[in-house]
């Protein structure tokens, strides 16, 4: 058993002591914040996301507020996607590159208003790039975090909890759009959102002293679909094919190599952070890609913290950069960042602790 020592650099979420009453046993950190991996039952906790619903804290996404009259310039600026159509109201899924192309982060863009903008990010420090970016530009624009923290709902039955909670409104929500609201007087903005493929909510808690309160009404709220505390879970992610940053990703990955193409926009404005090498690496071809690979064995294996090789005919082609059993295929499956000579079919081998692990590689998502 392993204990948590208090820092000012390790931040507990609004919602963590709630997480702890309902039995958390396992954290993780991320943005300098814990966040929930475990309530102690990990098939329970992945059944009741596929067939139900889920409660996570994901107050560790935490957003990067962009305000005043340049916050859709330096929007855009940050990010590979065209934002010119974006209305008040919506979300899009965004690449944030450095200005060699390499992927940064990749957020979700909220639009409040046309002067203010949010990026709901993944695990980096993009306040300092976007202030950065901001003196530097001269653009009139303050970059701060507001006091905002993420609630999940996510599952089949996620929809009826949320609509049971803030009215049926929320059953007209676009995929990533929102809509800011009050329940029980506590505000918050509420997107049809979240790092699954079951389906669901994001309610972005504006108020933190609120956490614990707005926590217990999403739990009474769900008791009829019998909704309890999970996380974002690892299993489900990697059946549906789902990207994360600094998990699948390396300190040179570009969004072409992790089936982010799509959403990069190359006639976006010459001024946007990475576009000319975004533009050379789409003319010329990324060097990898990301594949699925399912894993010889009849049993779950552990593949630890790192990255392992994956070798083809004898020589290194790419990286295993997550393994997970999966409850619904009974396989060991994960992600291969991998050479673009290899494709869906070949045969490969990872290693792992010296031994040769057969596999076979495949097209992403699993299900």
């Amino acid at each position: 058993m392993f204990g948590i020592t208090p820092s000012a650099r390790l931040r507990p979420s609004p919602f963590f002591e709630a997480t702890v009453a309902d039995g958390v046993s396992a954290f993780t950190t991320y943005n300098h914040m814990l966040m929930p991996t475990s309530f102690g039952h990990p098939e329970a906790e992945y059944w009741r996301l596929i067939n139900g619903a889920s409660m996570w804290d994901v107050a560790v996404e935490r957003q990067v507020e962009l305000v005043g009259p340049d916050a859709g310039r330096l929007a855009q600026i940050l990010c590979s996607r065209d934002l010119s159509k974006c209305r008040v109201g919506q979300g899009k899924y965004v690449a944030l590159c450095n200005h060699a192309g390499t992927l940064i982060n990749d957020p979700i863009l909220l639009k409040l208003a046309d002067d203010r903008y949010w990026l709901s990010i993944a695990d980096s420090n993009i306040w300092f790039w976007a202030r950065a970016i901001a003196a530097e530009r001269k653009l009139n624009v303050q970059v701060n975090e507001p006091d905002v923290s993420p609630l999940a709902v996510q599952g089949p039955k996620a929809e009826a909890v949320v609509a049971s909670l803030c009215g049926d409104w929320v059953r007209d929500l676009k995929y990533f759009w929102f809509r800011e609201t009050s329940i029980d007087g506590i505000p918050a903005a509420v997107a049809r959102s979240g790092w699954s493929k079951q389906g669901g909510f994001e309610i972005y808690l504006m108020d933190g002293s609120q956490g614990t309160r707005l926590w217990n009404l999403v739990k009474e709220a769900g008791k009829p679909w019998d909704i309890g505390p999970g996380n974002p879970n690892f299993c489900e992610r990697v059946e549906s094919g789902l990207l994360s940053y600094g998990g699948d990703t390396d300190d040179r990955t570009n969004p072409f190599e992790v089936r982010m193409g799509k959403f990069v926009d190359l006639g976006v404005p010459d001024d946007v952070i990475g576009i000319d090498a975004l533009r050379t690496i789409h003319r010329t071809g990324p060097t990898r890609h990301q594949l699925g690979v399912t894993l010889e064995g009849e049993e779950p294996t552990a593949f630890g913290f790192l990255w392992h090789d994956i070798r083809k005919d004898g020589r290194k082609v790419g990286d295993l950069t997550n393994c997970a059993w999966s409850y619904r295929l009974r396989k060991n499956i994960g992600f291969a960042l991998i050479s673009t000579a290899c494709v869906a079919g070949d045969s490969v081998e990872v290693i792992k602790g010296g031994t040769m692990v057969p596999g076979v590689l495949c097209e992403l998502p699993f299900l």
